[in-house]
């Protein structure tokens, strides 16, 4: 056997695209069966026009007859791809009078759409169903609800619109890699949480869901950290000298967890109890009890005459986290299809989904369902103390700001980075200073005076333009690009400027940065070794898959013989004289592709983080800032918002009931029984979004006065509150508040 047939066999083709890619993502699972001289992709079988499924599951290739096989290959063999115009082309379109016909792989590059239900149809990209906008609908831009990345309002290939929520547009790839990690049980809006509307629109749109259980579910040992017990304070101030997590049994330094919930916990001496033997409620879950009021009736029981709720025991006797998803009449849930047979779902009258509101928020306070049990991961609680640590080390930063002297920005909204460019190049600019922003319109008028808020809000959108812009390359996790432009504008230093000035002088980090982006800024890029996932080119990274892939030496001869310019360009063509030495040359590839192409934005961006001391204290506690500047901000809660606020009381005034009216608003806020957002929320009493790595100055409050209506006092960081006899009067007061002061700054 020469050594061209020895590649060949080790790369095989599909029989029926004749392409060697194996990418499951795109074409599905790549197989070979030896015993049939057969390689094909799954998806290339499943959607093609003369073949159905006449076998078992477990017989021939998924189900199909290995003779079925053969005829299609032969049938497909007549046909010319109307794209590629080679012959094989097994798949065509099932509009009526069409007579196109092409590969699985060039209708994905030419955009039909495949349907993975019922009669697997394909739809060539003159017939493919398109998604149509309401006439009442306005055209407009809003977030991926997965990547958090805009996307226009138009209906198109790679743009989807939710048929369930109005403002909810995905982008195709997300939605697929979603389904893909999700599977059929776990597939839903992400929004509404609709699965059954929402699935078959996305079928119809040609997104695969696949007929096996979520990723996760599959992770061995994925829920073993719900089997460890909360040991954590979380008082508004904890008065331990030893930290939050120091826990010392039988003496007022040992943690005491939520009676109710277990995922909240506190010392004996940060707590209002005064006897050990007590019961302790957190304040997520006193606030449920407010709304039901039984939290005034509940008397406090000593613990000996009480139940003693051992959070451990508690997961270990209920079900595993898929059980509630089951109908309760059948162990399975749901009938799986298999590929070209009709698909019938059991009625799951009897899930959790479908139970009604009020038992959903009994049901809420079990650690297992309740979307707070997930911070007894350990690494999430780890987080949030590196998160915490980062704050106080900004504030020190911030220590060297001049609030003598103030520097002025006028922004335009349209123009975002022109006008911050312009502002941090300006000749008075300096970083040290008081910084002022004022946003002018298009028509270079200023909008409004001078907000609160308006500081953190210009951070937001500056930080966010450039994630997405050309200076920075990848999905998610974002390195440093090669812009030829961007380096003779030394742009490059200017991003880093604006990051060090948004993190020292309160606005929100970028928290898009790669883990191997952060490394080399704390350990220099020599001792960093990057993976093919930093790899942004998809052309490069399928290249280094397939040298990382070859199993034999001719093989890896013949894929260096494949991309022998590029090996040129990047430096690392040499010869290869065993196996083993391709491990070298990946090695080689993603140091060149990774870090040494952009040495020169690197060593800018570098020099601009220097500003105001930000990249020595990033490489002092690489930890704290990890958590700021690779890891999004956690969402806000009700929970989040409860501690964030300290309440204030005049004399005479019911603490405990002004209290439970506030976390019960909260708590209806979140659950999406009011108007309005935990977002509004913090815009109204802060005039920002978000919460800054670097805190609130002044520290956000709530007072409960005798006043008519909510006033949202800025300057303070205060929301002022009117003290009700009812909570449906406190409730009505506040939602109008909010909203009406939200809708006149719109206006």
């Amino acid at each position: 056997m020469n050594e061209n047939t020895l590649c060949h066999f080790q790369s095989p083709a599909c029989v029926l695209c004749q392409r060697t890619d194996d990418c499951p993502e795109k074409y599905g699972e790549k197989r070979t069966y030896k015993e049939y001289n057969l390689t094909v992709h799954y998806y290339c079988l499943l959607m093609s026009s003369g073949i159905w499924q006449r076998g078992e599951e477990d017989e021939g290739v998924y189900g199909f007859l290995i003779k079925d096989i053969r005829k299609e290959v032969n049938r497909a063999a007549k046909l010319k791809c109307n794209i590629c115009k080679k012959k094989g082309a097994s798949i065509g379109c099932v509009a009526p009078k069409c007579k196109r016909s092409y590969h699985f792989p060039c209708g994905v590059q030419r955009e039909c759409i495949f349907q993975f239900m019922e009669h697997f149809g394909s739809y060539c990209w003159e017939h493919r169903p398109v998604q149509k906008l309401p006439s009442d609908e306005s055209r407009g831009s809003s977030q991926c609800t997965i990547c958090l990345e805009f996307v226009e309002h138009f209906p198109m290939y790679n743009i989807l619109k939710s048929p369930c929520c109005k403002n909810a547009w995905f982008h195709r790839d997300c939605l697929q890699y979603q389904a893909l990690s999700a599977g059929v049980f776990f597939f839903r809006c992400t929004v509404c949480n609709n699965k059954d509307k929402f699935q078959n629109e996305m079928l119809r749109m040609g997104i695969h869901i696949p007929e096996k259980d979520a990723s996760w579910e599959l992770e061995e040992n994925a829920y073993q950290d719900l089997l460890q017990r909360y040991q954590h304070c979380d008082a508004r101030r904890c008065l331990c000298r030893n930290g939050r997590d120091y826990n010392k049994p039988d003496s007022k330094w040992e943690i005491k967890c939520c009676q109710c919930c277990g995922s909240c916990g506190t010392h004996l001496a940060c707590s209002p109890i005064e006897s050990w033997e007590e019961n302790w409620e957190c304040i997520e879950c006193r606030s449920i009890f407010a709304k039901s009021g039984n939290y005034q009736n509940q008397k406090k029981r000593s613990l000996a005459t009480s139940e003693k709720i051992d959070v451990t025991g508690r997961l270990l006797e209920e079900p595993s986290p898929k059980c509630p998803r089951q109908s309760p009449g059948s162990q399975h849930g749901f009938l799986l299809r298999s590929p070209k047979m009709l698909y019938k779902e059991s009625s799951c009258s009897g899930t959790l989904l479908d139970l009604p509101a009020s038992n959903k928020m009994v049901m809420s306070i079990s650690p297992l369902i309740n979307s707070s049990s997930r911070n007894l991961s350990v690494r999430r609680m780890q987080l949030r103390i590196q998160k915490r640590e980062a704050s106080n080390i900004l504030r020190e930063l911030k220590l060297q700001i001049n609030n003598a002297k103030t520097t002025r920005l006028n922004i335009n909204r349209g123009n975002i980075w022109s006008s911050a460019l312009k502002g941090f190049r300006g000749r008075n600019f300096n970083p040290a200073n008081t910084m002022e922003v004022k946003f002018t319109n298009c028509k270079d008028r200023v909008e409004t005076d001078a907000f609160h808020g308006s500081k953190h809000e210009f951070c937001r959108l500056l930080m966010l333009h450039l994630q997405n812009s050309s200076l920075f390359e990848g999905s998610y996790s974002k390195n440093l690009s090669l812009d030829s432009q961007a380096i003779k504008e030394n742009l490059y230093y200017e991003a880093g400027k604006m990051i060090a000035v948004s993190l020292v002088h309160g606005g929100v980090p970028p928290s898009f940065f790669s883990k191997t982006l952060f490394n080399c800024l704390v350990y220099g890029p020599e001792n960093v070794k990057p993976t093919v996932e930093d790899v942004a080119d998809f052309d490069v990274a399928q290249t280094i898959k397939m040298i990382k892939s070859s199993r034999t030496l001719a093989s890896l001869k013949s894929t260096i013989s494949d991309c022998y310019e590029y090996l040129t360009i990047a430096g690392c063509l040499r010869p290869m004289t065993t196996l083993c030495d391709k491990d070298m040359l990946v090695n080689d590839l993603l140091i060149y592709h990774v870090i040494k192409r952009v040495h020169s934005p690197f060593e800018s961006f570098r020099h601009g983080l220097k500003t105001l001391g930000v990249l020595e204290k990033i490489q002092m506690h690489p930890d704290a800032f990890s958590s700021i500047l690779c890891h999004k901000p956690e969402r806000l809660s009700a929970r989040i918002l409860g501690d964030l606020f300290t309440i204030h009381c005049l004399s005479g005034v019911n603490k405990v009931k002004g209290v439970d009216f506030w976390m019960g608003y909260l708590q209806d806020v979140e659950g999406g029984e009011s108007a309005a957002t935990l977002e509004d929320i913090l815009v109204f009493a802060t005039g920002t979004s978000s919460i800054p790595p670097i805190g609130f100055e002044p520290d956000p409050s709530v007072k409960f006065l005798h006043i008519k209506y909510p006033v949202g006092n800025r300057q303070l960081n205060c929301l002022e509150l009117p003290i009700t006899k009812t909570y449906e009067q406190f409730k009505n007061k506040m939602d109008f508040a909010i909203s009406s002061a939200l809708r006149l700054e719109v206006e």
